[in-house]
């Protein structure tokens, strides 16, 4: 079996995922794919992709629910990857040591060339965030880009995970936990940032923020309390009534 790092590393890198921006459009979904197909791993498969049952691997996925009932309802859009546990079960499980935490910042990645498929890891995830490659073989899982936010290659402000970069809501953030000043660090601290199952005892290193309170009224977003009464002789209403009625 693989063991841990004895000591936590001087870096945690890992992501803050904010449920009250997320609006579920699968963008970083579709950019994680094309980013890992061609890079670090092997390229993640897509089987029977256009016909009635396609299977295809894929490191990062968004589910939507339904919360609360009237007009306190809203629907909360749940993106979903590796979490880089501190107390990753997935690694100590692994029989061939393909499965492994480094040392240097924490990332929880995976060996494809000793991986066998067992799904040990799998099996020990709670939060479902490994994918067997039928068509490798092997087991995959978010990288959080390596190959992308260690890259020289890139300019600096492109070394984020490709989720990070194409999110048009700015719902997910990324940056080291280690650093009490780091924009995650803050941004949990401010909003209340939590793991996700805590009672599994994991230690998820990407936390959650939580949907902010609905607001129902028009002065909760600055708006009047009464609209501006049409009056056809002037105002903005009058104005616009009158282009209406032409």
């Amino acid at each position: 079996m693989t063991s841990l790092p004895e000591k936590c590393s001087e870096k945690r890198l890992g992501l803050v995922i904010d449920l009250d921006t997320c609006v579920g459009c699968h963008a970083c979904v579709v950019n994680c794919k094309e980013w890992n197909t061609g890079g670090y791993p092997a390229p993640l498969s897509d089987l029977n992709a256009y016909g009635a049952n396609p299977v295809g691997a894929w490191l990062n996925r968004v589910h939507g629910f339904e919360a609360g009932d009237g007009e306190n309802g809203r629907t909360v859009y749940f993106p979903k990857s590796c979490l880089h546990c501190e107390n990753a079960h997935c690694v100590t499980v692994c029989p061939t040591g393909a499965s492994y935490k480094r040392d240097e910042d924490g990332i929880v990645l995976v060996d494809e060339d000793k991986c066998i498929g067992c799904g040990l890891c799998a099996w020990a995830c709670p939060y479902g965030a490994r994918e067997l490659d039928s068509s490798e073989g092997v087991m995959k899982k978010c990288t959080l880009c390596v190959d992308r936010i260690y890259n020289d290659n890139i300019p600096q402000a492109e070394r984020v995970p490709a989720c990070v970069a194409t999110c048009p809501a700015t719902a997910r953030h990324f940056g080291d936990f280690a650093d009490p000043q780091s924009n995650v660090s803050k941004l949990v601290a401010e909003r209340g940032g939590f793991d996700l199952m805590p009672e599994m005892g994991y230690h998820p290193t990407n936390k959650y923020l939580p949907p902010r309170p609905a607001k129902k009224r028009a002065t909760d977003v600055g708006a009047s309390e009464r609209l501006e009464e049409v009056k056809p002789d002037g105002g903005f209403l009058g104005w616009v009534d009158q282009m209406l009625s032409r």
